[in-house]
């Protein structure tokens, strides 16, 4: 059923025990990056600063959460060869594990016989789905996000990233192709 939604930063901010997000796209377009996406790719050069305006907020959320007992794990699906945007996250993911998070990584053809979610999602708590939205072109849909609550697809949510999770290769250890 179609939720008033919470922001994010409430969302995260109300978790307790766990906080998991899987994407799944080789590209984004969102305008809150693209300035910074943009100067990467004139120069190779990412904002890695924890406590540039860029990244501060980011980090400051996510460690609360952490320090408050919160597990905060990412896991990306990606093509390989890469495209130029994963190479930028790849870039900037010292931050996200800076802050915190436990960052994998999966090639997407060895989740060929995994039963993914139609979308990028966040489960928070084992209780909510939050599935975000996105254009053809990688920007934010309208609606961008929708939250579920229901049992059942908590749990396929769930069981897809968990499969995702153990299938995974850790940050430190992916190398891009």
């Amino acid at each position: 059923m179609l939720q008033s939604v919470p922001s994010f930063d409430e969302l995260m901010e109300a978790a307790q025990r766990s906080a998991v997000h899987l994407e799944m796209r080789d590209q984004y377009a969102v305008g809150d990056e693209a300035d910074d996406y943009h100067t990467w790719l004139r120069t190779g050069q990412r904002d890695t600063d924890p406590a540039s305006e860029y990244w501060a907020p980011w980090v400051d959320m996510i460690s609360r959460a952490v320090a408050r007992g919160v597990a905060v794990r990412r896991a990306r699906i990606v093509s390989e060869p890469v495209t130029d945007y994963i190479r930028y996250e790849h870039a900037g993911t010292v931050v996200n594990v800076h802050a915190g998070e436990q960052v994998r990584w999966l090639p997407r053809q060895r989740a060929v016989d995994l039963m993914l979610p139609g979308a990028d999602l966040w489960i928070f708590d084992g209780a909510q789905v939050l599935f975000n939205h996105f254009t053809g072109d990688g920007d934010w849909a309208d609606p961008d996000m929708e939250l579920r609550t229901e049992p059942g697809i908590i749990k396929q949510c769930s069981d897809a990233f968990e499969a995702i999770w153990e299938r995974a290769v850790p940050h430190n250890e992916y190398e891009i192709h």
